[in-house]
């Protein structure tokens, strides 16, 4: 167990960006913006300074957020729900998850936001794949949390163990069964 007083430092492959349609909260989870390549997070509040008689006087302005997402171009529905927020404006909820920060209870640091997409630009080079650059408009001030991974959402960030086995909608396993050290296996060839 780690000394609440030791300091951990995060990293950016630890820093993934999920999205989703607000209209679809109740229907549908945060999903993964699947092979990012770069995040960035940039609140920001800007300041001016009158000066008077009696000394400097500050005033601030609200706070204000970019949030920009760079990806490899896919097919998932939601690099196409960034199309649809550009185009039609519809709204999205964000989070940005630090997976190497947990609480407690076990539940991931996160930034929750709501968005429209405001830029979206598609490169594509001949000789690389094709990538995503989009920025957010975010509206009010994004809110700190923590929030559980659904396992789909942990199967997409690391791909869990599989059997050979067929792979249904009962057992999506395969047949097989991940790597526990309590049961590091024998050296017999047949068990039985």
């Amino acid at each position: 167990m780690a000394n609440e007083n030791e300091l951990t430092y995060l990293q950016g492959i630890d820093t993934l960006a999920f999205a989703r349609k607000l209209v679809e909260a109740k229907t549908k989870e945060g999903t993964l913006i699947p092979w990012q390549t770069s995040l960035s997070f940039d609140p920001q509040r800007d300041s001016d300074t009158n000066p008077t008689k009696d000394g400097v006087v500050t005033t601030s302005s609200s706070v204000e957020t970019d949030f920009e997402v760079e990806f490899i171009n896919n097919t998932s529905a939601i690099a196409d729900a960034m199309y649809d927020s550009l185009f039609e404006g519809d709204k999205l909820e964000a989070w940005i998850v630090y997976r190497n920060r947990r609480n407690a209870a076990g539940k991931y640091f996160a930034w929750y936001l709501q968005a429209t997409v405001s830029e979206d630009s598609n490169d594509n080079d001949p000789d690389d794949n094709s990538t995503r650059d989009v920025s957010f408009a975010v509206s009010g001030t994004p809110k700190r949390g923590w929030l559980e991974l659904p396992a789909q959402a942990q199967e997409q960030i690391d791909y869990v163990f599989r059997g050979l086995g067929v792979v249904t909608d009962e057992d999506e396993t395969g047949g097989g069964d991940k790597w526990a050290a309590e049961d590091a296996g024998t050296n017999v060839t047949d068990p039985k």
